[in-house]
């Protein structure tokens, strides 16, 4: 089949290198073969060759050294995020991102921008889904935004964890209940977004949707973001706890009101 004139070279990756961009970590997207997961964060990394851009055949420490020199996520927290998904996917040695994609192991219900994985199949969907995209930025724009001037448009909202609770509560609502580990899990996973890309605005401090839609509606850093900070267990577990108060204050909320509503007299 013969492609449009438009179309981008089709090229083929090996190891961390792009024979297209000619840069070594800029972004590129996955090519005929390459393998990836449900997993903005892995996609990404392999995406700006951090870890080996065809996504395949990845060992403890290339996943590792990527987390830490993409996201700058500190040692012991890149070991423990590793560590821990070799375990839940029952692999020892190497891996495809496609592993990853195994229902029930490190992938769950409930995901932010992915749909469920179907009744019954094995293997997750990686697609993105841009309507949960906009919904999700949508949470942010319910808070409040930041103190740029209002030209700037929906570049000055941040998302905090009050927004991440938004969305987690809201997508929870739409899933097969969660395991208290998935939970868990859902929650550090935007604990460390959080972490990773915030910024400060005015007195206000989050992750500027435009950022977050360039990360995780297309899985490539954002234009001139540089790590600023490296991101530890400790403020991750605290980023966690936060978003977890939220929700469960939000929760609370939604049932005053639903009881509210039940107790009000019928015309």
């Amino acid at each position: 089949m013969m492609l449009p004139p438009s179309h981008p070279p089709v090229h083929e990756h090996k190891g961390n290198s792009c024979p297209l961009t000619g840069e070594y970590h800029a972004w590129c997207p996955p090519q005929p073969g390459d393998s990836r997961s449900p997993c903005p964060a892995l996609n990404t990394l392999a995406n700006h060759g951090y870890i080996a851009r065809d996504g395949k055949n990845l060992g403890v420490l290339d996943l590792i050294r990527g987390l830490m020199a993409g996201y700058n996520l500190s040692l012991p927290l890149s070991i423990l995020l590793t560590v821990g998904g070799f375990i839940l996917m029952r692999k020892i040695r190497r891996i495809s991102l496609y592993d990853v994609r195994e229902h029930g192991r490190v992938e769950h219900d409930a995901s932010l921008v992915h749909r469920d994985t179907p009744p019954g199949e094995k293997y997750a969907p990686i697609d993105i889904d841009q309507r949960l995209v906009e919904e999700l930025l949508n949470d942010a724009k319910t808070g409040k935004e930041g103190s740029e001037s209002p030209e700037a448009g929906e570049k000055r909202l941040l998302m905090d964890s009050s927004a991440v609770a938004r969305a987690r509560v809201r997508r929870e609502k739409e899933s097969p209940r969660l395991s208290p580990l998935f939970a868990e899990m859902a929650r550090g996973e935007m604990a460390i977004v959080l972490g990773v890309f915030e910024t400060k605005v005015g007195n206000d401090v989050g992750v500027p949707v435009e950022s977050l839609r360039e990360w995780i509606g297309h899985e490539r850093l954002p234009a001139g973001w540089k790590p600023t900070h490296v991101e530890g267990l400790l403020n991750v577990v605290k980023r966690a706890r936060a978003i977890l108060t939220s929700m469960r204050e939000q929760r609370k909320e939604e049932a005053k009101a639903k009881a509210v509503a039940h107790e009000k007299p019928k015309l």
